[in-house]
């Protein structure tokens, strides 16, 4: 089974940019849609975005449209978020998950399936 280890969290400014990675172990990770989700203080589970399994298509949600890239290397069994315009309400824990529900056409990610231990981002100033 995959094992998921996020990293590059941190505390940054209002309007700053942040790049998360997510490296998994074992040799099926090119074969899974992978995505991020998101769980701030006293909120739920949100899912932010998702990418196909070779990256040849994405699924952005509303809140991070426009402001955040999802980008994946299969040889380096990593995928990236790349976050520009941070926001104080994009404080929390960021996982990343497989979403092996995520195909081309889909309204959405889908249900997340197994997930990293996440790394806090704070939006501050």
């Amino acid at each position: 089974q995959l094992q998921l280890v996020e990293s590059g969290g941190g505390l940054v400014q209002p309007g700053g940019s942040l790049t998360l990675s997510c490296t998994a172990s074992g040799s099926t990770f090119q074969y899974y849609p992978i995505g991020w989700f998101r769980q701030a203080p006293g909120k739920g589970r949100e899912n932010l975005l998702c990418i196909s399994s070779r990256g040849d298509y994405a699924n952005y949600g509303d809140a991070v449209r426009g402001r955040f890239t999802i980008s994946r290397d299969n040889a380096k069994n990593t995928v990236y978020l790349q976050m520009s315009n941070l926001k104080p309400e994009d404080t929390g824990v960021y996982h990343c998950a497989l979403y092996p529900e995520y195909a081309s056409g889909s309204r959405g990610c889908g249900g997340a399936g197994a997930y990293g231990q996440g790394t806090q981002v704070t939006v501050s100033s």
